[in-house]
């Protein structure tokens, strides 16, 4: 149970270093909508299969998040804005990125759950 929007986004970054679904799921609503560069997915079914996909191609990966700014935040619901960044290793290769995000929360039943996510990359990169 996360009592507040932060203790869930502090635990959502901590669990996806650690590259383990069933960990990040627990920060998920069963209903949430994701938005990655690769599509659209809905649902943890479809969630988990593109975190598992991508973490298939990022070996010993470290992801965190910067600049994370709360844009609204409520009793029952909280937005966020923040900078992700990564370090892995692709094709054998050190690799690294970053991009931005928006995620959305809401308080159900006392625990906050990631409702939404929207990841775009960086427009200073491209």
């Amino acid at each position: 149970m996360f009592t507040t929007p932060e203790e869930a986004m502090a635990s959502y970054e901590k669990e996806i270093a650690v590259q383990s679904f069933d960990a990040v799921a627990k920060v998920i609503a069963p209903d949430a909508v994701f938005w990655f560069t690769n599509g659209s997915h809905i649902g943890l079914a479809a969630i988990r299969q593109a975190f598992e996909e991508t973490w298939l191609t990022l070996v010993d990966e470290t992801y965190w998040l910067t600049n994370l700014h709360w844009q609204a935040k409520g009793d029952r619901a909280a937005a966020c804005t923040y900078q992700f960044n990564w370090k892995a290793t692709v094709d054998g290769k050190p690799a690294s990125g970053s991009g931005r995000g928006t995620t959305v929360l809401e308080n159900r039943d006392g625990s906050w759950l990631i409702v939404h996510e929207h990841l775009s990359p960086d427009p200073r990169i491209e």
